[in-house]
């Protein structure tokens, strides 16, 4: 295995990261995951994008998007595929044992994992803790994920692949790693960028394809929408079959499933959307 570290490929074995370095310190962070297909990076360009908003967000100086196409494209090829999660990592880089920034620059990490296609339906949890949508991280995808750690452990829990927060104000917000959509009276909606939710790349894709409505939702939506999925990198759009205690069908019920078809259909057709 090979990836990409500071301006080149380095052997899984022998590449490093200083122990001082700020994204492992201090949680100084901002990351993409990018699903590789055959080789291939899907909606390359909006993942760089969002990097870069994150970046500036962050007040982390942009990062270079020639760079980094030229470190996915070797390390793709050089680690050979069906289906890959793709990783962008880019942090503050070496810096003192506090929460100011040194002056050597940022970390570029891109490393690739092998992974499966997810199934078709899966089970998530809404737990007690609030995403606050009036952060000075909100919207920014950092590598401060320890909330997202915990909760999706208790996820585990109780045998979901998800959990699913509201946020200050009893609003439904999103996933540790996702997106939330619901169909009410043969609707989709997904909660807006204001409840605090990341601009998730395959949410963006799944409202232009589908016409799905940002709606303000109260948390107790899940407990009377008609069909509930979840769209992210690497789950695509993917049903649940269970929202806590609450049974829904057992598979992509009618709306969620005409969903599925068309991004499968759509991603198929352009790579780079």
């Amino acid at each position: 295995m090979r990836i990409w570290l500071d301006g080149g490929l380095q052997d899984i074995e022998s590449a490093r990261v200083s122990v001082f370095d700020h994204g492992l310190t201090v949680g100084d962070g901002i990351f993409e995951t990018v699903k590789a297909v055959d080789g291939r990076p899907f909606a390359l360009t909006r993942h760089l994008d969002r990097l870069t908003r994150s970046a500036r967000g962050l007040g982390l100086p942009e990062p270079d998007h020639d760079e980094v196409r030229r470190a996915c494209a070797a390390v793709i090829e050089a680690n050979p595929m069906p289906l890959g999660r793709l990783r962008i990592t880019y942090t503050g880089g070496h810096g003192p044992l506090g929460s100011d920034r040194g002056e050597h620059g940022p970390t570029l990490v891109v490393a690739l994992g092998e992974t499966t296609r997810r199934p078709d339906a899966t089970a998530a949890i809404t737990v007690p803790w609030t995403r606050n949508e009036r952060g000075a991280l909100t919207g920014l995808k950092t590598t401060s994920y320890a909330e997202n750690v915990v909760a999706l452990a208790r996820a585990r829990q109780h045998d979901a692949t998800e959990a699913l927060f509201g946020n200050t104000v009893g609003q439904l917000c999103e996933g540790t790693g996702s997106n939330v959509f619901v169909v009410l009276d043969g609707e989709i909606h997904t909660p807006p960028l204001a409840s605090g939710c990341l601009a998730g790349i395959t949410r963006a894709l799944t409202i232009e394809w589908t016409g799905a409505k940002e709606t303000d939702l109260p948390l107790d939506v899940l407990e009377r929408a008609e069909e509930v999925f979840l769209t992210s990198t690497l789950r695509d759009v993917q049903a649940l079959r269970r929202v806590d205690e609450r049974e829904l069908p057992g598979s992509a019920g009618p709306v969620t499933a005409k969903a599925v078809r068309i991004f499968d259909e759509r991603s198929g057709e352009d790579l780079d959307p």
